[in-house]
Parts: structure tokens; sequence; C-alpha cells
């Protein structure tokens, strides 16, 4: 039997099956903390399929489980969207899963309910070819990543143990193989003035005069940050500014700011504090990195720190060679082999944990979190035939 043709018309066979099910799953909303409905279609869907075992964990997360060899490859799908954001400028519905023209439409087609339908199919036909090599495959439907990059992956290494050889993240990629992606972290600077009378401000100090020449500073800090060759320029922006004051009659004691900070090679959440501690040595003023803890729909209250690791697996990395062999193979072309401009799992996954991460997904990632969002069928058939192939390559 040849395989890797084997595998290619089951993929085909099974095309329609695989966008009738991200069809069900884009029509279940699924904002972060509100995935109920979308996991427990997800766990439908991976026993219709006949994975060996499917569960959710406390945090809420979906985990497919076939085979039961020493190794252990996982495959990452995401299954919270963001909002719909205005329907006048959506050209359709975006919980209508329709699928047309050889799309399929709406809200979390291609970030990232896409992949989950694809590995979906991937297990089906794993398990129509009665797939026996020494490997554990898990297949996870995780929640929060909208809100909370990788806290998911927390909790699945540290409360489930759950720790693969490698990890394929499938955030669109437009079928390329992506290696790495900037991190991130949340910053909140805060200015401490003196209030006074309104009719007297010079018997007080300001907080927003003070964050005011802080941000004129951060300004000019976005156009000195490192650049690296592969992942880019990082970039720091303020996002929001508050202040509070005893009256609207008074000077303002005290004013914060929030700061979104990329972070490139080379870039760390030591250094980006340093910076910007540089920047306000001079005032009544701190910064600090937020935390994020929220209850999940389960119930379970989970957190971390708001510091999202950068990442970079280098191209000869066994594990991106392997899928570009896979790639080959499959699509008889040579992958293009990229990155990602905004952050996914892999945070936490390669950031924290230095697990291997393989990006592959079907969607381009120019439509996430954008109206009029829609993924190819055919990504979604291509996408199912590499998850299977490279199950037997790893």
């Amino acid at each position: 039997m040849d395989l890797t043709n084997t595998i290619i018309q089951l993929s085909k066979q099974y095309r329609d099956y695989t966008a009738a099910n991200l069809s069900e799953l884009v029509r279940c909303k699924s904002l972060s903390l509100q995935e109920e409905q979308v996991q427990h279609q997800l766990i439908r869907q991976m026993q219709k399929a006949g994975f060996d075992e499917v569960r959710m964990d406390r945090l809420g997360n979906v985990i497919g489980r076939i085979g039961n060899g020493s190794r252990i490859l996982a495959y990452d799908a995401h299954m919270d969207t963001v909002d719909l954001g205005n329907p006048e400028d959506w050209d359709f519905d975006p919980l209508s899963g329709d699928i047309k023209d050889g799309f399929v439409l709406g809200r979390g087609s291609v970030d990232q309910k896409g992949g989950a339908a694809a590995f979906v199919t991937a297990g089906r036909i794993l398990r129509e070819l009665a797939f026996d090599r020494d490997l554990t495959l898990y297949f996870i439907g995780s929640v929060i990543e909208e809100d909370c990059d990788g806290l998911c992956w927390k909790y699945l290494v540290e409360e489930e143990g759950i720790r693969p050889d490698a990890v394929v993240v499938t955030e669109p990629t437009n079928l390329n193989i992506y290696r790495g992606q900037r991190g991130r972290m949340e910053m909140q600077v805060s200015f401490y003035g003196l209030s006074c009378h309104g009719s007297a401000p010079e018997r007080g100090q300001n907080a927003i005069y003070m964050a005011s020449r802080a941000a004129l500073e951060i300004e000019k800090l976005n156009e000195r940050l490192h650049e690296d060759s592969f992942l880019g320029k990082g970039s720091v922006t303020i996002s929001e500014i508050i202040s509070k004051s005893p009256s609207l009659c008074a000077v303002a004691d005290y004013a914060r700011i929030h700061l979104d900070r990329r972070l490139t090679w080379g870039e760390t959440k030591e250094s980006a504090l340093a910076e910007v501690g540089e920047l306000i040595k001079d005032m009544k003023a701190s910064v600090d990195v937020l935390e994020y803890r929220e209850k999940s729909f389960t119930g379970l209250t989970y957190g971390m720190e708001k510091y999202y690791p950068t990442w970079n697996i280098p191209e000869d990395h066994e594990a991106i060679q392997l899928s570009a062999d896979v790639f080959r193979r499959l699509f008889d072309k040579n992958p293009v082999i990229d990155k990602w401009t905004f952050s996914t799992n892999g945070v936490t996954i390669n950031g924290i944990y230095g697990i291997p991460v393989i990006g592959f997904g079907p969607g381009n990632e120019v439509l996430a979190h954008a109206p009029n969002e829609k993924t190819p069928v055919d990504h979604l058939e291509k996408a199912s035939a590499f998850y299977a192939a490279l199950a037997y390559a790893f």
C-alpha cells in the first residue's frame, strides 16, 4: 500500500465531511470563557470519528486521544473566537457556517476552528488505517486563547501532566509551515501625583502630565527597539490611559497607561521592564506586568502572568525538516517556511516549556479577527492529509 497516496485519497473522500464538521463548529458562538457549546460539539465529532478516548479537563479543554505509544505528538486548535464586530461589515451571517463557492464561511472558520475540523478528519483517517505506531496522539481543542495565549497549555502541562515531544499548532498559516512568532506582554505604568484645587494647580502635581510626558518618551522608544532578521522588530504602544481625581475641579492625583509590548528575538520581560523603568525613573511612578485570572465555563478559576515569551524554532530543527519532508511528499512542492505575525499558544508550549512547535493550519491569517472570515475547503482537505501523514512520519 502506498501510504501517502492512500492518505491523500482519504482526505479527498472526506472533504465534504471536514467542511460539514467545520460548519457545525462555526455555528457555535464561542467567545473566550464561553466555549461550552462548541466543546461539546467537538467531543461529538471526535467520538463519531472513532477516537480511542475523548474527555474534557477541568479548565474546559477537549482532549482526544489515538494510540498509546511511548512518544507523544499533539495537535492544538483553540476553540474560542473574538466577537463578531460590526454586523454591517459582514457580507453574510457570521455564525451561518454556510459552505459556498468552495469556502466555509463565518467567525472562527480561519481563527481557528478550521484546524480542529481538519484534525478530526485526520483522526478518522488514522483510525481507518489502523494506526499502530509507537505513538500517542493528542488532539486538543483548547480554550481561552483569545483572552490569554497559552493559558490552556499551562494547565495541560502542569495540571494534566501532558508534555508532548512536539505540538502542531493549527492556527492559520495559509498551508505554510511556521516556526516562530514575536512574543508579547502587557504592562501597566502607574503615576502618583498630588491633588489640589483646580483653581491653583501649581500647589499640586498632576499625574496626567506625568503620564503624558512618559507617553511621548514611549513613542520614541518604539522607534529604537531591537530588530531580528527573521521575526522582525519589537514594538510598544499605549492602548489605554486612565486618570483619577477627587473632582473635576481638582488636579488628578493618579493616572495609568496600558502598554502592549511585542517582543522580538532577544527581548525579554526583564529587558522590556528595564526600558520603561528608565523612562520613568525621575517620576513617582511604577511599572508592572499584569496578571490574568478568570473563571472558565467549567467554574474553575485559573490564571498566569501576562508575559507571553517569544519563540523561534531553527529551520534546521528535526521537527521542521520532518514537516517539510511530509509536505513535499504530499503536495509535490517545497513548503514556504515562515512565521506568524500574531501570537499563538506557542508562547507557552515552546516559549515557556521548550516543546518543539510546528505551525501548520488552513486559512489565511489576514482574515483572522476580520469581517467576512472564510476558509477554503481545499485547505481543510490538505491540512487533514498533512496531520495524518505527519503522525506516520513522526
